[in-house]
């Protein structure tokens, strides 16, 4: 039986080589900024060797706590 991963362990990934349908192979991918959303940004894998956008990812922006006696 393996061990159950802590919480928050895998909160953060990022791809290092995906599957391009151009070259019809894994690649090495280059992310790039696509889109800044009100909570976050929209993120886009692009393979090195042909350029082809072969994925996406949704990074979501932590929202900053508010602290009570500060804004009134």
């Amino acid at each position: 039986m393996r061990p159950r991963p802590e919480p928050g362990e895998f909160e953060e990934f990022q791809a290092s080589a995906l599957f391009c349908p151009r070259c019809q192979r894994a690649q090495p991918v280059r992310e790039r900024l696509l889109l800044v959303l009100p909570d976050g940004e929209l993120r886009e894998y692009r393979c090195e060797a042909c350029g082809t956008s072969v994925g996406q990812r949704r990074v979501t922006a932590e929202r900053p706590s508010l602290v009570p006696g500060i804004l009134g």
